[in-house]
């Protein structure tokens, strides 16, 4: 997929609001994460305005691409996203994790229509996408299941069980999409708990999708010509025996001076002002700031 200028504008344009609505959203509530969801941004973007194949008019549309948010801590991201997509009004956003809400903390599948699957246990995401892609096949069905992991929730298990069944049963059309960001809540030794060492140091992601023999992609997690390119390769080879991991290597907290790179803004509430100051460095103007 090859963008025009005017389309790389408009998703840039989407991000920016996306980053303001994450904000303004976890202030209003008063609780939420902010660093993973802003990483997600543009994965997010490019997926739900350009490569899933979805009706935001008819959630449940049985030939719909699938995806899952398996870093569910992130759905304040997801539900900005799908807010501008239109698959509910912006307004619904200031219900996010109250009371009967269907904008939980983490996704629920059984509250909001367009969702694919419940998460927030984290590693539990991949599992369902296998059983997606393996229930198309067996169908004759040709949607894509996408599934989106945090570099944190890779040190569960059950990934890497996932993973070694994804490609035993030669799931082509499923594609994980790591959202690479290096920095997990406490950060590492010198900062925050200091006795924390990156699990993955020494160790790259990539390599390990590589060694079970899925088709790895690495890009730059913010450009959306880079992950466009890589979306389009993944469908392209739907039809193989290997399954494609897209590692995008993305900031924590991307977006804002004051939020890119520090882990003590995982799950930190902003303030007001902080709000004030995401709107003057994204540049929006007061018609962008719907809420």
């Amino acid at each position: 997929m090859i963008l025009s200028e005017a389309e790389r504008q408009e998703l840039e344009r989407i991000a920016k609001k996306v980053r303001y609505l994450i904000l303004r959203t976890v202030q209003h509530s008063g609780a939420g994460h902010i660093g993973g969801p802003l990483s997600a941004v543009e994965l997010l973007v490019a997926l739900y305005f350009k490569a899933l194949r979805i009706d935001p008019k008819n959630p449940t549309w049985e030939d719909r691409d699938r995806f899952i948010l398996s870093k569910g801590h992130a759905a304040v991201g997801l539900y900005a996203v799908m807010a501008l997509r239109g698959f509910f009004p912006l307004e619904e956003l200031l219900t996010f994790d109250k009371g009967g809400s269907r904008l939980q903390g983490h996704p629920d599948m059984t509250r909001l229509p367009g969702l694919d699957m419940s998460s927030g246990s984290l590693g539990q995401g991949l599992s369902p996408g296998v059983g997606y892609a393996l229930g198309a096949r067996r169908l004759g069905k040709d949607f894509h299941t996408f599934v989106l992991l945090g570099d944190g929730e890779l040190q569960e298990g059950m990934v890497w069980e996932a993973v070694h069944t994804a490609r035993r049963y030669e799931l082509g059309n499923l594609t994980a999409i790591l959202d690479y960001n290096g920095l997990q809540q406490y950060g590492w030794r010198g900062a925050g708990r200091g006795d924390r060492k990156d699990p993955w140091e020494g160790l790259p992601p990539a390599r390990l999708f590589a060694a079970f023999d899925w088709r790895v992609i690495e890009i730059d997690g913010h450009d959306f010509d880079e992950i466009l390119a890589a979306l389009t390769l993944a469908r392209k080879e739907a039809r193989g025996p290997r399954p494609t991991a897209i590692v995008a290597y993305t900031l924590k907290g991307k977006g804002l001076s004051f939020t890119g790179g520090k882990h003590a803004w995982h799950s930190k509430v902003p303030s007001e002002e902080d709000v004030r100051r995401a709107i003057e460095e994204l540049g929006l103007s007061p018609e962008e700031v719907p809420l």
